[in-house]
């Protein structure tokens, strides 16, 4: 499969109906609510969006150096403090402690060389149970399909980027190394396995394993690694690099939440394992008041106790994270994230810091969609800002395809087989885990969590274009230049420097 071409007009609707039969896929799956009946739920099954249910960790902190590493024996002082050390970073100037000593904040921050000692964070990232909008099951490994894998015609997103006629120009990741920072994975998924590279993948999720284990089809970590690299091997989906490898790190439960310094260590140890491209599919929008539960409390208990005023905490959280991408940036590494999904207009409202797409050196993206694709997927104008994307003209570096669920109708359409609603299509379709070995499953969902993988896919592409190596300043350069200028020319609050374009980055 290496060597296939495609052409722009095989990446929808090649084949419609021809080989609805031929696989052994189940595509009696009850259809979703129609589009007039979803749009409360549909707003809240954005993946990839902020949550308020942020709250310091219990008896965690994080402790910063007042330089950019950790000063030498900082581990014993902090042990002589009463704290458990659990975690040290030392190239980025941050470690990680558990006590429960209540005088050990005060007690570490008189250390020498110690900038400052916080809690660290407990957040709800996304909610796998509204993520889920409609799955579709795999039984049975098909023979490879040519041109065509299976669902190939679902990913719009990928003729939105050009994905196909960057293939064809024979560059498709090869060479290339990328960290997914995300919930737990589908390891033995057919399109994500072949790409894995499970000696460099690691877990710090306390009481989980890398792979994804709640039951029914899920796995939001599944479905953004398929975006970036589902191999071309003619089963199912394809990734916009589909010969990049794949580092899966797992920093946050199955259930979407985690803690802040899991999403720091992950990017640590990504840098380390070599990544070319860190891919945060994760987003947490921080009050800049410094207002947070704490989970000392009750959080049934309405009362103002259970919230706590730090406003330190939150200046020094954000100069903890942006020492880490920092960190992978100088080592090499182009760091991208999702912009968040508050639709929060970043030049007029700066009550919310969003991370980690707000720290030094990551590139934001934004989402873009179509509004009724499947009825036209020939025509359909594809670059719609997404209704809940965050946006602002510091706040995104460029945008790219994340779904959206605006479409007002409920015409029933066929796209490769699938039978849906035409508003489903519309989403992003990738991989998505069901616990059964050997069975592939996948899903639609819609987010700047969907939108960071197609642009980490391209970032990818850049790279390896340019021999598997690349100063992450001259990725972004690279970026901009191909990028397609929309709205405004220049940098615009809704798309950045445009929404980025495979075939151009991998031609310019």
């Amino acid at each position: 499969m290496d060597n296939k071409k495609l052409t722009p007009t095989k990446l929808v609707l090649p084949v419609m109906f021809a080989f609805a039969g031929l696989f052994g896929c189940s595509q009696d799956n009850e259809l979703a609510e129609p589009s007039s009946q979803l749009s409360q739920s549909a707003t809240s099954a954005v993946t990839g969006a902020t949550n308020s249910k942020i709250s310091f960790r219990s008896k965690h902190y994080i402790v910063l150096s007042t330089g950019e590493k950790l000063p030498a024996g900082l581990a014993n002082n902090l042990a002589a403090a009463n704290g458990q050390v659990t975690s040290l970073m030392t190239e980025a100037g941050v470690a990680t402690v558990y006590s429960d000593d209540p005088a050990f904040a005060a007690k570490a921050g008189k250390i020498a060389g110690v900038r400052s000692v916080v809690r660290d964070l407990n957040i709800q990232w996304f909610n796998p149970e509204d993520e889920k909008i409609i799955t579709l099951e795999d039984f049975g490994t098909p023979p490879a399909s040519g041109d065509n894998d299976r669902y190939f015609d679902l990913q719009w997103g990928h003729a939105a980027i050009k994905a196909s006629e960057a293939w064809n120009t024979g560059v498709r990741g090869e060479g290339v190394r990328v960290a997914v920072l995300d919930s737990g994975f589908d390891l033995d998924h057919p399109d994500l396995a072949p790409n894995i590279d499970m000696a460099a993948s690691k877990n710090f999720v306390v009481g989980e394993q890398l792979g994804y284990a709640l039951p029914g089809v899920g796995s939001h970590g599944s479905h953004t690694a398929g975006t970036i690299a589902a191999a071309d091997n003619g089963i199912g989906i394809i990734g916009v690099a589909p010969q990049a490898k794949l580092i899966l790190v797992k920093v946050l439960r199955d259930s979407g939440s985690g803690a802040f310094s899991w999403i720091m260590d992950g990017i640590i140890h990504a840098t380390n394992q070599g990544a070319d491209v860190i891919n945060m599919s994760i987003g947490a929008a921080l009050p800049r008041n410094g207002k947070f539960l704490d989970d000392n409390g009750t959080p049934d208990d309405p009362s103002d106790d259970f919230i706590v005023s730090d406003t330190k905490a939150t200046q020094e959280l954000l100069v903890a994270l942006s020492r880490v991408t920092s960190y992978a940036t100088k080592n090499g590494v182009t760091v991208i994230a999702s912009a968040g999904n508050e639709a929060n207009d970043g030049n007029v409202d700066k009550s919310l810091v969003h991370l980690p797409s707000g720290s030094t050196g990551v590139i934001s993206i934004s989402a873009t969609a179509p509004r009724g694709w499947a009825l036209n997927p020939y025509s359909t104008f594809m670059d719609h800002l997404a209704s809940y994307s965050n946006y602002g003209t510091s706040d995104v570096h460029f945008a790219a395809p994340g779904g959206d669920y605006q479409y007002p109708g409920n015409e029933i359409v066929t796209i490769g087989g699938v039978r849906q609603y035409a508003y489903v299509f519309d989403y992003v379709f990738s991989a998505g885990s069901n616990l059964a070995p050997g069975t592939a499953s996948y899903y639609w969902s819609v987010g700047t969590s969907m939108a960071a993988p197609h642009a980490t896919g391209v970032a990818a592409l850049i790279i390896s274009k340019n021999g598997g190596s690349m100063n992450p300043a001259q990725v972004l350069a690279k970026l901009r230049e191909s990028a397609d200028d929309l709205g405004k020319p220049g940098r615009d609050p809704q798309y950045g420097y445009g929404r980025v374009n495979a075939f151009r980055a991998v031609t310019n």
